[in-house]
């Protein structure tokens, strides 16, 4: 897109302040029993806390909001006062919801005025390179009401019909265009008025935020996602995790 032919951004969001919103309290129970999975050590270290990190590596970001477990704001809040953090960033626990649409809520309605940027970043994907998290502010500040960090698929994609019972052979009824297609991560970076608007408006159940303002008509942009921004689901995942982690530490100091 040629510089003439892009948007121009609203008015005060190219030097708006950016917060982050980190829902933490679901469980993970695919990842098997244990603490919930925000808290699963990841190098010695929970995985909140590698999240919380990885959105304040940003110098954009001046805030973050934890949307801890209902009945564990407390010990959420000791977990970040025991941890170092970016003193240049500020941080800010409340509890959340039954669901991660309304904990998104929750975090949305503790932020203070002056932040027009606001970023959804899951807890399990708490090894986002910065490079990441800035390109998905950037594309904000440049007049994209919702922007996704995304990656093209390696496998070929089916459409299904789901069988009737799990296990089941499931009859393939068509084989979507690869190219076309993306892998989403977060953060997912928004205009504070729209992500608002979205939870306002949208009730139905919905994957992500970034849904939720596709249904409201707007369009929603990607920019290059990175391999290191996969979710810790699996028992495999946090294995991946790890040598991600180790890998880090050896070449890169981290």
């Amino acid at each position: 897109m040629s510089d003439d032919s892009r948007p121009s951004p609203p008015a005060g969001l190219s030097t708006a302040r950016t917060a982050a919103v980190i829902p933490a309290a679901g469980r993970g129970v695919r990842l098997g029993p244990g603490a919930p999975k925000a808290l699963r050590a990841l190098g010695g270290t929970p995985m909140l806390i590698h999240a919380i990190r990885a959105m304040a590596a940003s110098r954009a970001v001046s805030l973050v909001v934890v949307v801890a477990p209902p009945d564990g704001a407390a010990e959420v809040k000791s977990l970040l006062d025991a941890h170092a953090l970016p003193e240049r960033t500020d941080f800010l626990v409340v509890p959340g919801g039954q669901s991660r649409q309304e904990s998104v809520k929750l975090g949305l309605d503790a932020l203070p005025p002056g932040h027009d940027i606001v970023l959804v970043h899951d807890a399990a994907r708490p090894l986002v390179p910065v490079d990441t998290v800035d390109a998905v502010i950037e594309a904000v500040r440049d007049g994209a009401p919702a922007v996704v960090p995304a990656l093209p698929l390696a496998d070929t994609v089916k459409q299904v019909e789901p069988a009737g019972t799990p296990g089941e052979p499931e009859p393939v009824v068509a084989t979507p265009e690869r190219a076309l297609l993306r892998a989403v991560q977060t953060p997912q970076g928004f205009d504070r008025a729209t992500l608002v608007r979205a939870h306002e408006t949208v009730t139905g159940e919905v994957t992500d935020d970034a849904g939720m303002v596709e249904q409201l008509g707007l369009t929603v942009v990607a920019v290059p996602g990175h391999e290191e921004a996969f979710k810790v689901t699996r028992p495999l995942d946090l294995v991946l995790a790890e040598a991600v982690l180790a890998r880090r530490r050896l070449y890169d100091g981290f």
